[in-house]
């Protein structure tokens, strides 16, 4: 067959459907593609419209048109594809507008695509009505669970737990089950799965690999798109499906006997610990997340012990679990949780989540690890980056928008309720019981970063005190009227309330300091 980059090298006789493939739809698994269709164009394209409505990282835009290109040039073996690059003369940069121009210039009788991940691409092209042209969606055939998941499975807001989705996901699929029960007789092994990274623990090596994006690099510079971030000509993420099964294999071989034990660790010594690094495989589609747990399962019973039913349960609660629940979460509430902000918060993000620049050792880490790789695991973006935020009152549109431009593996469906839900509390509780806010001692707890600080996390107030102390008690006093009766904060506000008045005033006056000079910590 052929991959075609002009509208002009197309026979405009031969095709009777048009076929979109969004950028993060490069699943080579879907149904459209097991059969052969003459009459069939399939179309991808870059566009300024992806590229300028968020600020990203330059690797982010680079592991995804890296990744287009060799998904289209693997399908072209099979199948005929248009494939509009960015600097390409034709090309509107316009996805409808674009559709439009192929649409007429063929005469295609009828246009299919996959259901958008993304609300605002959904409600794009359920708009798009091409005169004389049948538009048909079909499901993207990626998630284990529908788009209206939570109201098939809750009753009403005040029970979405994603502990009773996660359970009743893993009898749907048998996952870890013996029968109806699970797998060692418990749910759940967070408890197991909370430990500091001794010093001495080794630490694998992450597998990367370098996928020549010389003339991508150059792309993205001539058109002059507004980046954030480091990159090379060589791109260490995986952009073909050989290459994100590699990082699964390096994954379940290397990090999944430790994954669970040490998820939650901050640390220093590495980027990427024992974590799996697959969310970008798998948001782009090129992994299924069926694939990936039930090969992470076989290794776990194949291992002889050396994967503990802690490591694998945490591994699998994360992809069946956690990540499908915030999908339903997201489809369930837009687009208002967009606009959610709860707790009134309005100040700017600090300039130093741009360049890492601060005397914050943990954030300094967190945030040059995010600008030089588009990654940082978890408890760096929900505990350090995030809780500073929701700590200083940032405004949550603005956090928004850094980590979906930051991260590679951010979309939205899956960045917006992890931000503004989990992280910063905006939603009001929705999808977290309570705040995750904390002081220094959470991050000395978890980490090294306080033994090297500037700060000292030991104290409370006064000269070097850690504004991470200081600004959990100022978010306790200014929330009081809606916290404080949350069940899983009352004893912090009991132990706030026990504090001498004139230690409390002293720790709020230096906080609102801190507050005022925030570009400066």
């Amino acid at each position: 067959m052929a991959l075609f980059y002009a509208l002009t090298d197309l026979n405009t006789t031969r095709y009777r459907e048009i076929r979109l493939i969004l950028g993060d739809q490069l699943n080579v698994s879907h149904s459209w593609f097991q059969q052969q269709r003459d009459d069939t164009l399939y179309v991808m394209m870059e566009i300024r419209q992806e590229t300028d409505y968020v600020r990203h990282h330059k690797q982010k835009l680079l592991a995804f048109f890296a990744a287009m290109r060799a998904f289209a040039n693997a399908l072209s073996n099979r199948h005929e594809i248009l494939y509009l690059a960015l600097d390409n003369r034709q090309n509107t940069h316009s996805l409808t507008d674009n559709l439009t121009m192929i649409i007429g210039h063929i005469k295609a009788e009828s246009f299919s695509y996959q259901a958008p991940d993304e609300w605002r691409l959904d409600e794009l092209l359920l708009r798009f009505k091409p005169p004389q042209v049948s538009v048909n969606m079909v499901d993207s055939e990626h998630f284990l669970t529908s788009r209206d998941a939570l109201q098939q499975h809750f009753d009403n807001d005040n029970a979405l737990l994603m502990e009773t989705f996660y359970r009743r996901i893993r009898r749907q699929y048998g996952y870890l089950m013996d029968g109806d029960k699970p797998v060692g007789g418990k749910w759940n092994y967070d408890h197991e799965n909370r430990n500091k990274l001794p010093a001495k623990q080794d630490i694998p090596t992450p597998l990367t690999f370098a996928n020549d994006v010389t003339g991508l690099l150059q792309l993205i510079e001539d058109a002059g798109i507004e980046t954030m971030g480091n990159a090379s000509k060589e791109l260490l993420w995986p952009v073909t499906r050989q290459q994100s099964r590699q990082l699964l294999d390096f994954f379940i071989r290397h990090c999944l006997p430790d994954f669970g034990r040490f998820q939650d660790a901050l640390s220093e010594r590495g980027w990427s610990l024992y974590h799996a690094r697959l969310s970008f495989s798998l948001n782009s589609k090129m992994l299924s997340p069926r694939e990936v747990v039930e090969r992470a399962i076989e290794a776990y019973q194949h291992s002889d012990g050396a994967i503990t039913l802690a490591q694998i349960e945490g591994f699998v609660r994360q992809i069946i679990g956690w990540r499908e629940y915030v999908r339903a979460i997201y489809w369930a509430k837009m687009p208002d949780y967009a606009t959610h902000n709860k707790l009134q918060h309005q100040r700017k993000l600090p300039d130093f989540y741009w360049h890492g620049r601060t005397k914050m050792a943990c954030m300094q880490h967190a945030v040059q690890q995010s600008l030089e790789y588009a990654y940082a695991h978890h408890i760096q973006r929900l505990m350090v980056t995030g809780n500073f935020a929701l700590l200083a009152g940032v405004h949550p549109d603005e956090v928004d928008a850094w980590y979906l431009g930051i991260y590679i593996d951010a979309i939205e469906w899956v960045e917006l309720p992890n931000t503004r839900g989990m992280s910063q509390f905006a939603d009001g509780g929705l999808l977290a019981t309570k705040p995750y806010v904390s002081s220094g001692n959470y991050l000395n707890k978890m980490g090294h970063y306080c033994k090297s600080c500037h700060y000292n996390v030991s104290q409370r107030s006064g000269e070097g005190a850690c504004p991470f102390n200081l600004l959990y008690w100022h978010f306790i006093e200014r929330h009081k009227d809606t916290l404080r009766h949350n069940h899983r904060m009352r004893m912090i506000y009991r132990q706030w309330e026990q504090r001498d008045a004139s230690e409390r005033e002293v720790i709020l006056k230096q906080a609102e300091r801190y507050l005022a000079d925030l570009d400066n910590l």
